[in-house]
């Protein structure tokens, strides 16, 4: 017995042992991050009429649109109502999409919410995602051939998923970061090098504030501007392995001779007013410019509330424009803001099942109720109690069989009353 009541310990320790208190935060915890990703969509009417909707949940439906057919995106409602059958890929959110389920790029399917749409929505944007493959290995996610454990990040930009292992700088290990820039989009978006030497989460900036500028580059190397505004014969290290630490560079200073103090007296007056100009005219960007800073082929990483960090002068909002990243001078189009959106529509719309159900009974069904409820409280604080005080774990069954003893009891009880009619 004592071999058997050992093996019996010892088997219990290594089960994992979860108490009520886990399993009701863990179940909150999923139900908060499903609200936080549908929450801040209609599950029931599709939004086509809203246009394009500044951000929402969408799915693509491999089913009606297959790999090699046109990508097209269907909101969360048309996924449950018009593709509930098929395989969809869920793309999380997107941002400035229209509802596509039933137009033209669907061959044999009517839209049931909002059939009529127009054939195409010019203004969509589409990327490998809508086939169910991500990041810049073109492969899917969950991918039963990668044997990597290795977490997908979403761009703020392009908003592709990308491994972390694929984005040239190795996310930090806190994970204290709020967006990712990936590489591409940072190419796209270089003036992003000058922000990121002051705001990203990890640093890609010279060891000195001192005024000296990046001025463009040459293959994997990148020329150097000295103070004295001449080019520097200095050139940067080449581009490190991806993955590994940037190495910052320091421009030295380079003397002027005698011959040359006019010359140099006269660029260097003439670099004061141009830097004196830039801070008079009041662009953030053009003053960071003006430090020292690195261009890499890796992505970037940045903390909450960056993006308020950038500047709004006509300049950079034309240039911002031209770039078609507008979105990133919103401080609505985050996903932290969609998501904290839905959690505070979720919790309007939330209510205690047991409050909507005495609410729709009578006096004496609420008391009927209520009696019922403090019994079941009691009786299963009283049986839990048994297992405390002995330290043992409380197993499935257990539960079950305190039920299935509940329900016997409540029927004798029932069964055992007397009516009378007056």
């Amino acid at each position: 017995m004592a071999g058997a009541e050992g093996a019996a310990g010892r088997q219990s320790e290594l089960e994992p042992v979860v108490s009520l208190v886990d399993v009701l935060e863990e179940d909150e915890e999923l139900e908060n991050e499903a609200c936080a990703v549908l929450g801040g969509s209609d599950s029931e009417k599709c939004s086509y009429s809203q246009g394009s909707v500044k951000r929402q949940a969408l799915y693509a439906c491999s089913t009606c649109t297959p790999e090699g057919e046109e990508p097209a995106g269907i909101c969360l409602a048309c996924s449950y109502e018009c593709h509930g059958s098929h395989k969809l890929f869920e793309l999380y959110t997107k941002r400035n999409f229209r509802c596509d389920c039933g137009n033209s790029k669907f061959k044999n399917l009517e839209c049931k919410l909002f059939p009529d749409k127009a054939k195409v929505n010019s203004g969509n944007k589409y990327n490998d995602n809508f086939f169910g493959l991500y990041c810049i290995c073109k492969r899917p996610y969950p991918d039963p051939e990668d044997e990597i454990p290795d977490e997908m990040i979403q761009c703020v930009v392009c908003e592709d998923w990308f491994h972390g292992r694929h984005l040239g700088a190795i996310p930090p290990e806190s994970g204290d970061f709020q967006e990712m820039v990936c590489q591409a989009c940072m190419k796209h978006c270089s003036f992003l090098w000058a922000y990121a030497a002051q705001l990203a989460v990890t640093k890609l900036s010279t060891e000195d504030d001192g005024l000296v500028r990046n001025i463009g580059g040459i293959g994997d190397q990148e020329v150097i501007k000295s103070e004295n505004g001449d080019q520097d014969s200095t050139l940067k290290e080449d581009v490190p392995e991806q993955g590994k630490d940037v190495q910052e560079v320091k421009a030295e200073n380079s003397e002027p001779c005698a011959s040359s103090s006019s010359k140099s007296d006269l660029q260097t007056v003439f670099k004061n007013e141009s830097l004196n100009a830039e801070s008079k005219s009041g662009c953030k960007l053009q003053e960071l410019k003006a430090k020292q800073f690195i261009k890499k082929d890796t992505a970037t990483y940045w903390p909450l509330n960056w993006r308020s960090k950038l500047c709004t002068c006509q300049d950079c909002m034309k240039m911002y424009g031209d770039l078609d990243v507008l979105f990133l001078t919103d401080e609505y189009d985050t996903v932290l803001a969609y998501e904290n959106k839905g959690k505070i529509e979720q919790a309007t719309d939330r209510r205690d099942p047991l409050m909507d159900t005495l609410s729709s009974m009578n006096r004496v069904q609420q008391v009927e109720l209520i009696c019922e409820y403090n019994d079941l409280k009691t009786e299963l604080k009283d049986y839990l109690k048994r297992f405390a005080d002995e330290g043992t774990v409380v197993k499935r069954e257990d539960i079950q069989q305190f039920f299935e003893e509940f329900q016997s009891k409540k029927r004798r009880r029932v069964d055992g009353m007397q009516y009378y009619c007056s």
